[in-house]
């Protein structure tokens, strides 16, 4: 294919995901219905339809499906687990790498869907269903997209491992991601180890993952992407009371575009990115610093803590 096309079918397909994401934020405040909004979304646009490669070896199918276990039981973990946070993330966690080793795929971007009801205290059964619909969404336009050659068509190929060799990479991954949790818990700053920070960490542990070459790109993209979502937040929304759904397409189209100059598609820059629009105004001056200083142990962590051969 050539080189003018793919930038030109490229753009297209940012366009969908800034319009996705717009969409997204202006029903929920038309709606008055926070809930639906699913950060991850935008993380799920950039790998499903931006990127050429699909970062993760899963079919339409089994998005849909993981997509909605997770933000089930996520909802059901506050719902009916009332255990101390570290516990309910460490539960929804393990949930997480149990399901992905049942259907034999490395679609981690259900930690996230899982642990943020979790982090806001979610009930309403409105952010599963908003993330069902988003998941439904994202497979349907991709299909569009595969039919109408904007982008390449998929193969999905399961994953091939051993059951005892994922049980000893999860259980290590939930060791040492909940002894790195304790601090952050202990002092109330969660958002140092904010939902797409936990996906990068997992994308991380992966040995093969060509995120790994570059750490410093990594920490610079998810430090990139919360500051750039907290000072759109706080200049338009909190100071000029301008809308969030224009924030969110403003914010969208400077990630994007700083995405296609580096020339990295990380899915959880895409995450981080809307996350300042759900939380409380109040969290956003520190959330930058927090996602740096989180960024920058989880990525080197991940790296040190898990070599060789997956």
């Amino acid at each position: 294919m050539k080189t003018a096309l793919l930038k030109t079918l490229r753009l297209e397909r940012y366009i969908f995901g800034i319009l996705l994401a717009f969409v997204m934020v202006l029903v929920a405040e038309l709606t008055d219905e926070k809930e639906i909004i699913f950060p991850e979304i935008c993380a799920l646009t950039i790998g499903a339809w931006v990127s050429e490669l699909q970062p993760w070896a899963v079919n339409k199918r089994r998005i849909f499906i993981l997509m909605s276990l997770a933000s089930i039981f996520g909802v059901f973990v506050v719902r009916f687990m009332p255990y101390p946070l570290i516990i309910q993330v460490c539960i929804c966690f393990a949930f997480c790498g149990f399901i992905l080793t049942l259907f034999k795929t490395n679609f981690v971007p259900i930690i996230s869907a899982c642990i943020l009801p979790v982090y806001l205290k979610t009930e309403s059964l409105i952010y599963p269903v908003s993330v069902i619909i988003m998941a439904l969404i994202i497979i349907f336009a991709q299909w569009l997209m595969e039919k109408f050659h904007l982008r390449p068509h998929i193969n999905f190929t399961p994953k091939e491992f051993k059951i005892k060799d994922e049980i000893i990479k999860w259980s290590k991954l939930l060791l040492v991601f909940g002894m790195v949790s304790i601090f952050p818990f202990k002092i109330h700053q969660i958002y140092f180890l904010a939902p797409p920070l936990i996906v990068m960490f997992t994308e991380l542990s992966n040995p093969k993952s060509p995120a790994r070459k570059k750490p410093n790109y990594i920490i610079g993209l998810m430090t990139f992407g919360a500051l750039t979502g907290c000072l759109i937040r706080l200049i338009f929304n909190v100071y000029l009371g301008i809308h969030l759904y224009i924030c969110t397409l403003i914010a969208c189209i400077i990630l994007f575009f700083a995405l296609n100059k580096v020339k990295i598609n990380f899915p959880p820059a895409g995450a981080i990115l809307l996350i300042p629009m759900i939380l409380d105004e109040s969290l956003l001056i520190f959330l930058p610093f927090e996602v740096f200083a989180g960024a920058v142990i989880l990525c080197y962590l991940a790296i040190f803590m898990f070599r060789g051969k997956e």
